[in-house]
């Protein structure tokens, strides 16, 4: 019985192997994408199946997000995107809440999920490990011109504290989000040093899991300082989570893209062009609308164009938006959070 499994893994073993030799052989380009998908237009995204039979045409469409805040509050915030493409589209859309990047990234791969509001450091392993093409971003028209939101990496104190730039946190706590966090990991690794302060060599990281814990760990005394997005800081003032003027901005980045809303990349064509189509005719609610900065709506995001800086940054800092390294995140995201029992994410 054992020979016989042993026999019958192996032959599965070399099925992939031949499968994958196969997608090799027929695949002119892939750049940085996972071995199962192909760019042979060099747009950086994933192509869509040639094979038909292995489009998709779900009932029921699943959007997911890459959890930075209060998964509750988020959901209730794109409530009304959720029902609007309900009926757009002629069948339901449903809200998936998930624990983890990680399980957002997986949960696009395997398909078990078509859609997903993705933070900017999760954008690329989405691209490169799940097949995600990014299409939309939230922005404005201006001119009649389609404006993408951007957000800015700052680093926060308290308001009370000494500390007046970043050389003053050398050897002080200093909370980041997760490894793969744009603004909350890499940003700060790639830019800080020019400002005098190396991470992990100056200080030494502390993850905290999400932007919020972050923020609220600074306020409670936990950590002297963490490196958030400020469109977080804004949207936890905004619903009086945190009070103006409890914490102070010492550093402030140049713009990075806002995320993304991404969809898996073997849809049905039909399915597909009608999803791009329902998004940019919905209009943000006055909520939506405050939440994110005076920007009503979605508009048409360039991957390979719009996304040019969070690569760049990730070359810098030593990130790679690779399969091993989605793995290797993936298995150390959990141990990695050493958030404070005070901070959001110890209560749930």
């Amino acid at each position: 019985m054992i020979a016989v499994f042993k026999f019958g893994v192996a032959c599965a073993a070399a099925l992939l192997v031949s499968t994958a030799a196969r997608a090799d052989e027929s695949c002119k380009f892939r750049g940085d994408l996972d071995t199962i998908y192909c760019d042979e237009n060099q747009n950086l995204i994933a192509d869509a199946p040639k094979d038909a039979s292995k489009l998709k045409n779900p009932k029921t469409i699943l959007l997911s997000y890459s959890p930075q805040e209060d998964t509750a509050t988020y959901e209730k915030m794109w409530s009304p995107y959720v029902q609007f493409m309900s009926q757009c589209l002629g069948r339901p859309m449903r809200f998936l809440q998930v624990h983890s990047s990680a399980a957002t990234v997986e949960a696009m791969r395997s398909g078990r999920i078509q859609m997903s509001l993705l933070a900017a450091g999760d954008t690329p392993f989405a691209v490169n490990v799940a097949g995600a093409q990014p299409f939309a971003i939230h922005g404005n028209l201006i001119n009649n011109k389609p404006t993408l939101m951007a957000y800015h990496l700052v680093m926060v104190v308290r308001a009370d504290s000494p500390y007046k730039n970043l050389r003053h946190l050398v050897g002080k706590r200093v909370a980041h989000v997760s490894p793969s966090s744009n603004s909350g990991n890499l940003a700060p690794r790639a830019l800080f040093p020019d400002e005098g302060l190396v991470p992990d060599k100056d200080y030494k990281v502390l993850y905290s899991g999400k932007h919020d814990n972050s923020i609220m760990s600074v306020i409670n005394g936990d950590y002297d300082a963490a490196a958030i997005a400020d469109d977080v800081l804004t949207r936890m003032i905004q619903r009086g989570a945190v009070k103006e003027g409890q914490l102070r901005v010492i550093y402030k980045s140049a713009p990075f893209p806002a995320g993304s809303l991404a969809m898996v990349h073997d849809l049905a064509p039909e399915l597909r062009d009608k999803i791009i189509s329902c998004t940019f005719q919905f209009k943000f609610p006055k909520e939506l609308e405050t939440a994110f900065r005076g920007t009503d709506r979605f508009v048409p995001l360039n991957y390979k164009n719009d996304y040019a800086l969070v690569r760049k940054v990730a070359d810098i800092s030593g990130e790679a938006f690779t399969r091993a390294a989605f793995d290797k995140r993936k298995a150390n995201e959990a141990k990695s959070t050493n958030a404070p029992a005070t901070s959001p994410s110890s209560k749930k």
